[in-house]
């Protein structure tokens, strides 16, 4: 069988092998010493780097006006389109993310919080012999709808020296301010340090390799980031009235991303389980990915049997996936049930690949289980926010005896007395 099939969520977890980013200690040592020769040389460290690992020997690393318009020419227009719509799409579901500043007020008293965006941030986007416009959106555009100025995107070029044209136009649409010939941890470097000719910004996002995520781990104090993404992954619940065909398709989709990319599915039927196994092996011959995706599905995959859609929401609940499809009756009365999930898919016409295109929400999303505290990438990761405490005289001398008393208790005398002696020069 292409899918391993586990009898209850313990028995998978026992033999599942969790991604953890300390069992990559060589991958370490290479980013460290990337990081602190871009920190040390510059542009001439990330040159040096892309032409070792990308095959580009570059002049230059910020992308001309004359290749952004080499790409207008090379994207047809029906495409283009497509590109555009998306963005409308994209930008309209993260407008409404927008939260305001705010004041409270009591007699004599000001408390409230004011926002902020950030000054400015880096987006990092896959490339080489790929194209990820939809990354590009997903990631410039809710820094642009927070207001950041400056937003800087890198990705790595083709041993051509060149990056896709979809990404150039993608960037352009979403309003990146530049964006550079450079990927891997040289690039999270270039964003976090800066270089000659890359700014230092202050939080980067976005997806990569692991040589990405180690380097964003090593970095993060120095710069802000937005998580340490791991393998996509996919959690499908369905019951017997289920669709096979639309599953495994749905299950393919995930596993072409990457070898270790993890297809799920928790089921109440043993009979929709042998009828997605059937799906999954004739639709696998017709993938143009099909060695990754079998790969995917035997060494990551796995079909979970369950008793009730009960036990199958404390299976998602504590696995916590990137992506949850529902396949069932009635799903929406089944939704205050899920707790834990980077973004969920509600019924058999919602393929997860709406929302990583189309739909507007974000599909830089929490991976590895981090659902449980972490959200999708979002309008909120490009913002921070100030409180502000006005206090008069007499409103500080109203409350001078509790403030003086909790300092007291917590041993901290400094603190008392920095209140008492205003209390007592309002008294005098």
């Amino acid at each position: 069988m292409l899918l391993p099939v586990y009898d209850s969520l313990f028995s998978y977890l026992e033999k599942r092998s969790p991604f953890n980013l300390d069992d990559y200690a060589a991958e370490r040592e290479t980013v460290r010493e990337i990081i602190d020769a871009v920190r040390r040389c510059g542009d001439a460290a990330v040159k040096e780097y892309t032409a070792r690992y990308d095959g580009a020997v570059l002049d230059d690393l910020r992308v001309s006006e004359a290749e952004f318009k080499a790409a207008e020419k090379a994207v047809e227009p029906s495409l283009l389109e497509t590109l555009r719509q998306a963005k409308e799409n994209i930008e309209k579901f993260h407008r409404r993310q927008l939260r305001s500043s705010w004041w409270e007020s009591a007699p004599g008293i000001l408390a409230g919080q004011r926002l902020r965006p950030l000054r400015s941030a880096g987006a990092y986007v896959p490339g080489g012999t790929a194209a990820y416009p939809s990354s590009v959106l997903m990631t410039v555009l809710p820094a642009r709808v927070a207001g950041v100025k400056e937003i800087y995107l890198c990705s790595p070029p083709g041993a051509d020296g060149k990056l896709h044209p979809l990404t150039l136009l993608a960037a352009r649409e979403a309003g990146a301010t530049a964006v550079f010939k450079a990927g891997g941890a040289q690039a999270v470097a270039a964003l976090a340090w800066g270089t000659e000719s890359i700014p230092a910004v202050s939080k980067i996002v976005g997806p990569g390799n692991i040589y990405v995520t180690l380097a964003k781990r090593e970095l993060y104090g120095r710069v802000g980031i937005d998580l340490l993404a791991g393998p996509s992954e996919i959690a499908v619940v369905a019951d017997a009235q289920a669709n096979a065909a639309f599953i495994a398709a749905d299950l393919l989709s995930q596993a072409e991303h990457d070898i270790l990319a993890r297809p799920l599915l928790i089921t109440t039927s043993k009979e929709l389980l042998r009828r997605v196994e059937e799906e999954l092996e004739r639709q696998l011959q017709e993938l143009p990915r099909r060695e990754i995706a079998a790969r995917s599905l035997k060494e990551q995959g796995a079909a979970l049997l369950a008793g009730s859609l009960a036990e199958a929401w404390q299976a998602v609940n504590e696995l916590a996936p990137e992506h949850l499809e529902l396949h069932i009756a009635d799903p929406w009365a089944h939704l205050d049930a899920i707790e834990n999930a980077g973004a969920v898919f509600i019924g058999p016409w919602t393929p997860e690949a709406a929302g990583d295109y189309w739909a507007g929400s974000n599909h830089v999303l929490p991976t590895g289980g981090t659902a449980r505290y972490a959200s999708p990438l979002g309008v909120a990761d490009f913002m921070k926010s100030t409180h502000f405490v006005y206090y008069s005289a007499a409103a500080l001398a109203g409350a001078a005896a509790h403030i003086e008393r909790l300092a007291r208790a917590e041993g901290l005398e400094g603190h008392a007395r920095a209140v008492a002696i205003r209390r007592h020069d309002h008294e005098a």
